[in-house]
């Protein structure tokens, strides 16, 4: 029996992982979850699977969680970012799924890692932030890091087997976005409501945001090359809109193998859960008469100008990626609550790691520290454009 922690509980990566916990009862006993505010839901998920330990956004939410769940729950109720911690870090877990959005899942799942427990990742922006100190973190503690985004997924499988040096290329499919297609100067028109209707996958706000800027594939590329530990200019884009293929891996010797499934988060989750066996599922297989083409195109690097931003923030190093991811966090959010444009998400992080030099983090104190720098630049760069318009 696997112990697991699921850190963003609430969201589409942890309802998924419940919907694959729950079919497989005798391998995995869910003892920890955390969420934001989505009590709900996350009442539900407690009265179903009967964890140890919940941890949700504030005290506040807490105290209305506990009166929800009324006096006969067993369940400790935590809050806030140590109540996240402990549970990342409880003495019992064995696996902690880590899909909490955005920069919020760094610190738990730093712990979770310091802590000797296995990672399934679900959360790019832990390696985007701060990906150095992660792989020595991991390497020191013998901890697996299992990705766990359907494309690095796809590479961790690709791989297995293989010898890292035979390694040429490794390509990350992208769906392209609802607006692959769309005319260039259309782009300035486009609304929350219309960026948030992705073609393929299911998915929570922000990172939907970043599929139709296409950052999302830019953290990507980050984010394989600290799993994987390959040179960013051996790690290229290709647009599938298909989403069947879910990545590839070129060989020295021109060999390509790239994994292939239907566009659903519970395979590469199942994946890591039950690595290093497979999870025997009856439901329908891929039928690729049914798919009947599977089409690739180069990104387009002037429509989609984030995909350009995250290359040169790797390329530039130290603490580059994260103040790009701390930016883009910003920004995103600014164009959800339609404070600024869908074209001003790049402009203000351009604009953003632009005001940055570079350094070495030597410790996660000094991620967060960048990471906060970076929001602040951002917020002041939205609030004086809005103030010149």
């Amino acid at each position: 029996m696997k112990n697991i922690s699921i850190l963003g509980a609430t969201g589409s990566i942890g309802t998924s992982t419940l919907d694959v916990i729950k079919r497989n009862q005798s391998r995995f006993r869910v003892t920890a979850l955390s969420a934001g505010r989505n009590l709900p839901l996350l009442k539900n998920q407690i009265e179903e699977f009967r964890p140890k330990v919940v941890s949700v956004i504030d005290k506040r939410h807490a105290d209305e969680l506990r009166e929800m769940l009324g006096r006969s729950s067993e369940t400790e109720i935590l809050s806030g970012v140590e109540g996240y911690r402990e549970a990342a870090t409880l003495r019992e877990v064995d696996m902690v799924v880590s899909a909490i959005v955005g920069g919020a899942g760094l610190v738990p799942t730093v712990d979770a890692i310091e802590a000797g427990k296995d990672i399934a990742l679900a959360n790019k922006e832990t390696m985007v932030m701060a990906g150095r100190l992660v792989v020595e973190a991991a390497s020191t503690r013998g901890v697996k890091i299992i990705p766990v985004d359907s494309e690095h997924s796809a590479i961790f499988q690709c791989i297995s087997g293989h010898n890292k040096k035979d390694i040429r290329r490794i390509i990350l499919t992208a769906s392209g976005g609802p607006f692959f297609k769309l005319e260039r100067d259309k782009l300035s028109a486009v609304t929350p409501d219309d960026a948030l209707k992705h073609p393929k996958w299911k998915m929570g706000k922000k990172i939907t945001i970043d599929s139709a800027t296409m950052m999302n594939k830019g953290l990507e590329v980050i984010e394989a090359k600290w799993l994987f530990g390959v040179d960013v200019e051996r790690i290229e884009i290709i647009v599938h809109p298909q989403s069947i293929v879910h990545s590839m891996v070129e060989y020295s010797d021109g060999s390509l193998l790239a994994q292939l499934g239907l566009p659903d988060m519970r395979g590469p989750i199942s994946y890591a859960l039950f690595y290093p066996e497979r999870e025997e599922v009856v439901e329908p297989a891929l039928n690729l008469a049914e798919v009947e083409k599977l089409e690739f195109f180069p990104p387009d690097f002037d429509m989609f100008p984030s995909i350009g931003l995250a290359y040169g923030a790797v390329k530039g190093g130290g603490s580059m990626p994260a103040v790009l991811n701390a930016a883009n966090e910003v920004a995103v959010a600014a164009f959800l609550s339609r404070e600024i444009g869908f074209t001003d998400i790049p402009r203000v992080v351009e604009k953003t790691i632009d005001l940055h030099v570079p350094f070495e983090p030597e410790s996660l104190d000094d991620v967060l520290r960048v990471d906060e720098w970076g929001r602040s630049k951002a917020q002041k760069i939205i609030e004086d454009s809005r103030k010149g318009s």
